[in-house]
């Protein structure tokens, strides 16, 4: 039977993440995920991307692999847009407001993933399973014993539930979950823009939702990410692909200039996911598994990395004196649950905001961002919250 300290199921970007901060801090770690392990890039870009928060880049850098990410594909943004389609409202700040050299990076998810794990692949005291599953999950007070389908066991101290949004561990455990629909489907696709993106991600709101145009490592490149109600995406999804870009060349105003997509689109609905529970003796939730939100701020990926971060600082200091206590594990439910809470809350309040033509909201929304844009210290706060210092 094989003994580690930690067995994570999901090697998603923030799986991966805590098994490297597991592994620097010299904890036996073992991940197992049903998917194929990550490989080099494709020639052409991916539909996920995720906006890298400087936060989370410092924890890659401490991890030691954020100079693996960037020699792969990946645009640092040093300005935003935010604008309303239907008032006066917009919002513009840039890197230099706030003395930094950039306000996040864009970067493929499989680029981050394949950093990591190429990385992973170094620590003597990691051991990753791909295209694994397991048949059975049974704990103990003090052990979790995780059986793969090929009958091999695995005992660890703590079980991390990484696996995705959908999660059969937080099924299996009964942990509640708090969850709507936003009546919204996101649009993804990567698109060839006419004019340079100048480094830019820009966000419009429309009625029906936003549209967002992130810079890609080609300045021609952008992913978008368009959310818009169920009806509207079928309709846009429908399009051919010169009408779907007339549509998108319109909805962004013709700020990038003709748009042309370059690859196929993809459309998937949008929940609000919220565990109640995240701690069932000796399995946690993280990542997807214990929240999922609206993407129209790019915060998932970075939610599921503080989360990552915490609790490798838990696990590791060497001040406890039990290895994933009970009082360990319940400062990290505490911490994050109420930091996703926050940001859960933030995210319907801005969705709600922006949503629609009423005349009231269009007033309060151009009113809003304008305030924001002309008065220094709020919009320092608005910043800083946008690239997660």
């Amino acid at each position: 039977m094989k003994q580690v300290q930690v067995c994570i199921v999901g090697g998603g970007a923030v799986g991966l993440t805590l098994a490297l901060g597991l592994a620097k801090a010299n904890i036996s770690v073992q991940v197992i995920d049903s998917n194929s392990q990550p490989r080099a890039l494709a020639e052409t870009y991916a539909n996920r991307v995720s906006a890298i928060s400087l936060a989370s880049q410092t924890l890659f850098e401490r991890l030691a692999v954020w100079q693996d990410i960037i020699e792969m594909r990946v645009a640092p943004y040093t300005h935003m847009d935010v604008r309303d389609q239907d008032s006066f409202g917009k919002i513009a700040f840039n890197s230099q407001e706030l003395d930094l050299p950039e306000l996040g990076h864009i970067i493929e998810n499989d680029a981050i993933r394949f950093a990591l794990f190429n990385k992973l692949s170094q620590f003597s005291n990691v051991t990753m399973a791909f295209n694994t599953s397991y048949q059975s999950i049974h704990q103990t007070d003090t052990d979790v014993l995780v059986t793969l389908e090929s009958g091999e066991p695995i005992m660890a101290k703590l079980l991390v539930a990484a696996d995705g949004a959908n999660s059969a561990i937080r099924q299996q455990f009964k942990m509640p979950l708090t969850f709507w629909d936003y009546d919204h489907h996101a649009i993804v696709a990567t698109v060839k823009t006419q004019l340079v993106h100048e480094f830019t991600a820009r966000q419009v709101f429309l009625p029906t939702g936003p549209l967002a145009f992130l810079p890609l490592s080609d300045e021609h490149h952008h992913s978008i990410v368009w959310s818009t109600s169920p009806n509207e995406a079928a309709r846009l999804m429908a399009l051919s692909k010169n009408e779907f870009n007339k549509a998108l060349n319109v909805a962004i105003d013709g700020q990038c200039g003709l748009c042309e997509v370059a690859d196929d689109r993809a459309v998937f609905p949008l929940r609000m996911r919220y565990a109640k529970q995240w701690l069932n003796n000796k399995v946690v939730l993280m990542g997807d598994a214990a929240h999922t939100i609206h993407p129209l701020a790019g915060l998932g990926m970075n939610l599921g990395l503080k989360d990552a971060a915490l609790l490798i600082d838990l696990l590791s200091d060497k001040q406890n004196k039990e290895f994933a206590s009970h009082r360990v594990l319940r400062e990290y439910e505490r911490t994050r649950k109420l930091d996703a809470q926050k940001h859960i809350a933030m995210m319907q309040g801005l969705k709600e905001l922006f949503e629609g033509a009423h005349p009231l909201k269009k007033l309060v929304r151009g009113v809003g961002l304008s305030l924001v844009d002309n008065l220094g210290p709020i919009k320092h706060l608005f910043v800083k919250e946008a690239v997660g210092k």
